[in-house]
């Protein structure tokens, strides 16, 4: 049996046990605030990926403060849109701020790599991950998570569909379609390594397939229940 490699990126989130039925109609006024702070985010995000392309090709190592602030815009993206308009798991308004929340029921994170490939970083973004880029506009519709594959997600496509389709059952029988949960989960896991890979924040090629359910683990380990620990 070949091993599964794991990735460097990890993104979960956790289930909230009682969602509201109709919260998730006004979720995307409320974060408002969240898109208006995100957009200038996601411009700083574009000057520090360009400084980091020329980083790596010099010295091979993308600058750590520089590395850490863009998995912060990425981490509070996938926050919002946790909470917004991909998957819509959870009724609690996300923090503004960049660093992990422990207690957040959604989280990102990707390895810190101590050494990049000077020659991929010419090729990769653009030319290796085409690709990938005609699989997560299935995904996501016209290429959403763009600047690196996660600065916003513009609409259309398969998960927003299925987002649609969980919150109209949810709206319906009070209850949020745990298997549908899993699989949305896996299309984000999928649309954020290719953003990270296209970001110049990882060598390690997105993999073509699905990895569902809530947490991200390593090949052979458990995962806990949807809901999170507890539930």
């Amino acid at each position: 049996m070949i091993p599964v490699a794991v990735s460097p990126v990890r993104i979960e989130a956790f289930l909230d046990p009682r969602l509201s039925r109709w919260m998730w109609l006004v979720k995307w006024f409320l974060a408002i605030p969240h898109y208006i702070v995100l957009f200038f985010l996601w411009i700083a995000f574009s000057f520090v990926t360009v400084v980091a392309f020329f980083a790596i090709l010099f010295t091979a190592r993308y600058p750590r403060a520089l590395f850490d602030f863009n998995v912060g815009v990425m981490r509070w993206n996938w926050r919002v849109a946790y909470y917004a308009h991909v998957a819509l798991g959870t009724d609690r308004y996300p923090p503004f701020t960049l660093p992990e929340v422990p207690d957040y029921p959604a989280h990102f994170d990707i390895a810190y790599p101590e050494r990049l490939s000077r020659g991929l970083v010419l090729v990769k973004w653009w030319l290796l991950a085409i690709p990938q880029y005609i699989v997560v506009g299935m995904f996501v519709g016209d290429w959403g998570w763009g600047g690196g594959g996660m600065d916003r997600w513009h609409g259309g496509g398969l998960v927003f569909f299925l987002s649609f389709v969980a919150v109209i059952i949810l709206a319906f029988t009070g209850r949020y379609p745990v298997h549908l949960f899993d699989f949305l989960l896996g299309l984000a896991r999928w649309v954020a390594r290719v953003g990270a890979y296209a970001a110049l924040m990882t060598d390690a090629y997105p993999p073509f397939r699905l990895d569902m359910g809530a947490q991200a683990s390593p090949p052979g380990e458990p995962r806990e229940p949807v809901g999170g620990p507890g539930r």
